[in-house]
């Protein structure tokens, strides 16, 4: 077995998750003597993070648990009004939160879902969040507005009252499960939930909370690599992985939950007995949760390897926000600290070594004295390393890919294939009725213009069936990658990783 290439080795049985997962939920449902919120945290859909660290993880194995329990199910989406006045992105999209919204009530319809409820929080009037509300409502979609929790957390006397979650209106639902999720951290859920469950307490129901989220994993090592790659991933968050003492108290074994959870559990608790005015169930932040992703682990060395390359991933992600004034230095350190304790460096990420060795072939070949020379490396499924530099033509990433493509299809690495009218085409366009600066091929253009070249060129058409091949595939490039490159490597489902250097000295 040949550790070293993990990303198309499976370590995670997706089916089973989702049949053990669907069915603990449903425990807690007929455990419940009410409606069940659950909060939903991390990626929804998507969770291209969980897929990284888990191989053989499905991104949209989350929405799959639901769509079994479709018959039992409402769905509420929470945006905070301060993410929509920001214009929060989302990094692994490059999408707006609230782009991000609308994507989410699309996924939910895909999957014969439906999802027509959003809720803005900490809602104050704000312009932006105006108007996005009608830009739902046209849409067809129930917008509510939520302001700030009065007396919220010390004040639990306000907190449980009409001047607190009372203030803000109830979100109608029928289901026995409610789903309460959002495109990213900080966007209300918890507020939302515990806001329903006054209502309904209030009302002589019997409402109750539950927790789903993927990472940490309660049921492994504090030190796994995989509960370690989701502190990277938090570092701007300040998340820390932590014995969660309430578990260990209670029942004397030991549970992996976050900072955050176990510093807000006493809090959690006290404002869930006091809206409901029963005695919790729950012992513990653990207790709260319904996550059985450790249960779906079948290869714990391809998860501990997979998990050991997403912290270095994060670790170069890091020195790129750096480079753009959106990370600090102490977020680094943080990073380092974590390769650290899991006895890696970024040496352990091999790709990196060959894209250097190309960059450096560049340079030789006289690409190199304007600063433009660009190298780039990818490790196939079956563990071969391919390389590429820019040239005039094509971006580092586009040659990249085309070679990859020769190289999975049995092409000769000679063959052009994008025609070279092709490329003189698109070109001429962008330099002179675009006015571009660049007009090499970036890798989303190249995409297209292979997609064109394959209508009438059998070895084109041969290279485009091996595009899926190329999903998961770890990808290093010596230079911040381009929008266009960045958007094709996304597309392609590519695990790239990049130095923290602009591929052009212009400013501007």
């Amino acid at each position: 077995m040949k550790i070293s290439w993990v990303s198309k080795m499976i370590g995670f049985d997706s089916k089973k998750y989702v049949e053990e997962q669907t069915k603990y939920i449903l425990e807690r449902v007929n455990q419940s003597k009410g409606r069940l919120y659950i909060e939903c945290g991390g990626k929804l859909l998507h969770d291209m993070h969980a897929s990284r660290v888990l191989p053989g993880f499905d991104e949209n194995n989350k929405m799959k648990v639901f769509q079994a329990l479709k018959e039992h199910l409402d769905i509420i989406i929470c945006i905070y009004a301060g993410d929509i006045e920001k214009r929060k992105i989302r990094s692994d999209f490059g999408i707006s939160y609230e782009s991000d919204v609308l994507k989410m009530i699309d996924d939910f319809e895909s999957y014969n879902l439906k999802c027509d409820k959003v809720v803005i929080t900490r809602y104050d009037n704000q312009k932006s969040a105006e108007i996005f509300k009608e830009r739902l409502q046209r849409r067809g979609i129930k917008v509510y507005t939520h302001r700030a929790t009065k007396g919220y957390p010390t004040d639990l006397d306000t907190v449980v009252s009409d001047q607190g979650y009372g203030a803000n209106e109830y979100i109608e639902v029928n289901a026995p499960v409610v789903i309460v999720t959002a495109p990213g951290p900080g966007s209300g859920k918890l507020a939302t939930c515990l806001n329903q469950i006054y209502h309904e307490a209030k009302r002589g129901e019997k409402p109750s909370y539950s927790k789903l989220e993927t990472f940490p994993i309660w049921n492994l090592p504090l030190d796994h690599p995989v509960n370690i790659a989701y502190e990277a991933a938090t570092i701007d968050l300040g998340d820390i992985n932590l014995i969660d003492h309430f578990h260990l108290e209670a029942y004397k074994k030991v549970a992996v939950n976050y900072n955050r959870d176990i510093d807000a559990f006493p809090i959690l608790l006290k404002l869930l007995e006091r809206i409901t005015n029963e005695k919790s169930p729950y012992k513990s932040p653990t207790d709260m949760g319904v996550n059985r992703c450790g249960f779906g682990i079948t290869d714990d060395q391809v998860c501990r390897e997979a998990g050991k390359q997403e912290i270095i991933r994060r670790y170069y992600k890091l020195l790129v926000d750096y480079t753009m004034g959106l990370s600090s230095e102490q977020e680094i350190k943080k990073a380092i600290s974590l390769m650290d304790r899991v006895n890696i460096s970024p040496n352990d990420r091999k790709v990196i070594r060959h894209a250097h060795e190309a960059l450096e072939e560049a340079i030789k070949e006289g690409k190199g004295k304007d600063g433009t020379a660009c190298g780039a490396a990818i490790e196939l499924p079956n563990g071969e390393f391919v390389t590429s530099h820019n040239s005039d033509i094509l971006h580092a990433s586009s040659a990249l890919i085309l070679n990859a493509l020769k190289s999975l299809a049995k092409i000769d690495s000679k063959k052009d294939l994008i025609h070279r009218n092709v490329i003189d085409s698109i070109t001429a366009v962008k330099k002179d009725k675009l006015n571009g600066k660049g007009i090499s091929l970036n890798l989303d253009e190249t995409i297209i213009a292979l997609a064109m070249s394959a209508a009438y060129d059998e070895d084109a058409k041969r290279a485009v069936e091996m595009l899926p091949r190329l999903k998961d595939c770890q990808v290093h490039l010596t230079h911040i990658p381009s929008a266009g490159d960045a958007t094709g490597l996304r597309k392609l489902g590519l695990i790239y990783t990049s130095d923290p250097v602009y591929p052009t000295k212009n400013v501007g």
